[in-house]
């Protein structure tokens, strides 16, 4: 914070970062920068598997959990590689995981059973495309946006569908919650319908300030919300 107090306090929300192949030298000027706000880093899909000297990668993320994207677990499960997968996640020093169907059809018991057994030697994060979230075993439940903002959460066009989140957060506990928000325009809303402590994923590394100003209320799109003390506007 700047040497000049307006009694603004961040108070919560976890920001989930998406990296979609930032080399090392890259994020030390974003740790440095905006690191405080960053409390987990997902490696998008694949990328963490053709990355070139991803050690080196995760040597300057080593203060932050790092997790490797959910569709790249389908294709391990697809490959049947599972054991595999887990040895090269200790190897690397990766502590926590993202289990996905949202590409393959994984049938219910058999995504719970997953759950369960990566539990016992990881930190697990869930990834659901609707409002059948319970996700027995798994530290957080992260609803499925995409990139872009087009699927699950949101419709192809990019609207957000609402009425799913409103059940959704009806059947999880707020706090067990990460609702992917790649834009700002989500972000802002889950802000003002949620309020600034909401767990927001999918946030660009250049955009990981941009959101902590959201949350502050020091941006137009939730000041009056945050600061102001005004109701948010009817949804």
């Amino acid at each position: 914070m700047p040497g000049f107090d307006i009694g603004i306090a961040r108070d919560g929300g976890l920001t989930h970062v998406l990296d979609k192949g930032l080399g090392p030298r890259g994020w030390e000027d974003v740790l440095d920068v905006s690191g405080d706000y960053i409390d987990i880093v997902k490696l998008g899909w694949g990328t963490a598997y053709v990355t070139k000297d991803l050690q080196r990668k995760l040597d300057v993320l080593r203060g932050k959990p790092v997790v490797i994207g959910g569709t790249f677990f389908e294709a391990v499960y697809l490959r049947a590689k599972l054991d595999e997968y887990k040895q090269w996640l200790r190897d690397l020093g990766i502590s926590h995981v993202e289990i996905s169907d949202g590409t393959i059809a994984i049938p219910r018991e058999r995504k719970l059973e997953l759950i369960a057994d990566f539990a016992r030697d990881f930190t697990v994060l869930s990834e659901v495309g609707s409002k059948d979230s319970k996700e027995a075993g798994a530290w957080k439940v992260i609803t499925e946006a995409r990139e872009g903002g087009t699927a699950g959460i949101f419709r192809k066009d990019g609207d957000m569908r609402t009425g799913l989140i409103d059940e959704i957060a009806h059947e999880i506990d707020f706090h067990d919650l990460v609702w992917e928000a790649p834009t700002k325009a989500s972000q802002a809303w889950f802000i003002r319908h949620f309020g600034p402590s909401v767990n927001l994923g999918n946030i660009p590394p250049d955009e990981v300030i941009p959101l902590e100003t959201l949350r502050l209320g020091l941006r137009g799109d939730t000041l009056k919300e945050v600061l102001g003390g005004e109701p948010a506007p009817a949804s």
